[in-house]
């Protein structure tokens, strides 16, 4: 798009670090865009992609940071009314934007807009679509909230005329409540799931709802929404589309995955169309659920016209996304593993898909309590029932407790306890607070052929490489 359709040289963002930010000022950058940033806690790998940009970041908040050339400014979903920036922002007279709006106007434009949303899988589902796309030689766009292997990039403006975005259902920003995904200009949905989540902006499950029903309707009459069918509540939203809905899923959908074996280090399965064979896939992907994400990302693409071959191949080549079930390293036949888990049902569904990974071997889930929902004490007997699925187990301490309500809080101490009352494989929990902690005890206690789980949906102080470092140091 000309300069003329968008004035606006110089962007600053508002807490440019966060990964969202960051990549959309790096796809700024690409665009020609002078952009600049600032945030309160810098660090990598963010910091390193940024400074490898040459985008100046500022640390910390202040007014001066805003340079007086900045024509517009993209204010991240962190920031609240009275922050320093965002004061400047509106006594100086600033045309402003959300990280939302902004993709709209920056990436999406007149493209058509593929929107993955649900509580689960959209990360993963996103990245196949994207891939996909890629092999069907329809030249993507994208914005994803990880890290696709296949790109090494979270974000890319394609030439062509599609765009596959990650939909969040977080709010936007502080002048701003609504979902993210409202924005999106979806053309077409994925929606793979919907379960109570976000206990910060959403009252219960039904208040979750009304905001995947936002979604729905804003698909055209022309357009196409593609739902699992296994969950209650995405059936029900779906109700009041206007659009075409395919499902996907059990054997009531459109299209089913049968014959599903996993082979070590893949899956093999069969695609149905009504009934009818479609195609015999294989993918790297790992368990129940990321057979239905790649499900989900086929029957889009058949969908859509592109070819079984095709498909095929995007989805046995492709090599998965960064912080899901990624392999960190193997020290002395202990093998540890990352992975973004953060809700009951993701955790129950990774230990799971780890053991059909891992037979045989002793499983370690390492649990960090982080997410606004984990935080507090809504899912007590699910974290306990989804753990205890282990061998051995340890949650963390909360991260930042004080900010959550002491009267509100998980505690982790709780969650062991129930999970030795609901053991039946002799599943041995308990609660160590820090990293150093964790670390230093599986350092102690791994042996040659167990499995580490770790699972967060954040830094977790680096304990990956605690473990790492423990364990090479009296294995190796």
């Amino acid at each position: 798009m000309k300069d003329e359709a968008r004035p606006q040289k110089h962007v600053h963002f508002v807490a440019i670090s966060g990964v969202g930010m960051a990549s959309l000022a790096g796809l700024l950058h690409a665009q020609g865009y002078r952009v600049t940033g600032s945030d309160q806690n810098i660090y990598p790998p963010m910091s390193t992609f940024l400074s490898g940009l040459g985008i100046e970041v500022f640390s910390g908040y202040r007014p001066e940071n805003i340079p007086a050339s900045a024509d517009l400014v993209v204010i991240g979903n962190a920031i609240s009314r009275d922050n320093p920036e965002a004061r400047a922002v509106f006594e100086r007279g600033l045309p402003y934007l959300s990280l939302p709006q902004a993709l709209n106007r920056f990436l999406i434009g007149s493209k058509k807009s593929i929107v993955v949303a649900g509580t689960h899988g959209k990360t993963t589902t996103a990245s196949l679509l994207a891939w996909a796309l890629k092999e069907a030689k329809w030249e993507p766009s994208f914005f994803i909230g990880g890290i696709p292997l296949n790109f090494q990039t979270g974000f890319a403006l394609g030439s062509g005329e599609w765009v596959v975005m990650e939909g969040d259902e977080y709010d936007t920003a502080f002048f701003d409540k609504g979902p993210k995904f409202l924005h999106y200009k979806p053309e077409t949905v994925v929606l793979t799931s919907i379960e109570f989540d976000h206990a910060d902006i959403y009252r219960n499950l039904e208040h979750l709802k009304e905001a995947f029903r936002g979604l729905v309707a804003l698909v055209p009459r022309g357009g196409l929404i593609v739902a699992s069918s296994e969950y209650a509540s995405v059936r029900e939203v779906c109700q009041g589309a206007q659009a075409r809905v395919v499902f996907y899923g059990g054997r009531q959908a459109d299209w089913e995955a049968r014959n599903v074996e996993f082979r070590g280090e893949r899956t093999l399965f069969d695609a149905f169309y009504r009934g009818a064979p479609d195609a015999s896939l294989e993918t790297t992907l790992l368990g129940r659920h990321n057979v239905a994400n790649a499900l989900a990302a086929y029957a889009l693409g058949r969908e859509l016209g592109i070819e079984r071959a095709v498909l095929a191949r995007a989805l046995a080549t492709f090599s998965g996304v960064r912080r899901r079930q990624e392999v960190k390293g193997t020290i002395s036949g202990v093998t540890l593993i990352d992975d973004f888990a953060h809700h009951p049902t993701a955790v129950s569904e990774t230990i799971a898909a780890v053991r059909a990974a891992y037979p045989g071997r002793r499983l370690w889930a390492v649990f960090e309590p982080r997410s606004q929902t984990s935080r507090r004490k809504i899912f007590v007997a699910e974290f306990a029932q989804a753990l205890a699925a282990a061998d051995r187990v340890i949650v963390a301490g909360l991260y930042q407790p004080e900010k959550i309500p002491q009267s509100e809080r998980l505690s982790p101490v709780e969650v062991v306890s129930r999970i030795g009352q609901l053991s039946q494989n002799g599943c041995a929990a308990l609660h160590l607070p820090t990293a150093h902690e964790i670390a230093a005890y599986i350092g102690e206690n791994a042996a040659p052929g167990d499995v580490i789980l770790v699972m967060s949906n954040g830094g977790f102080d680096g304990v990956q490489e605690k473990i790492i470092e423990r364990l090479s140091a009296r294995l190796s």
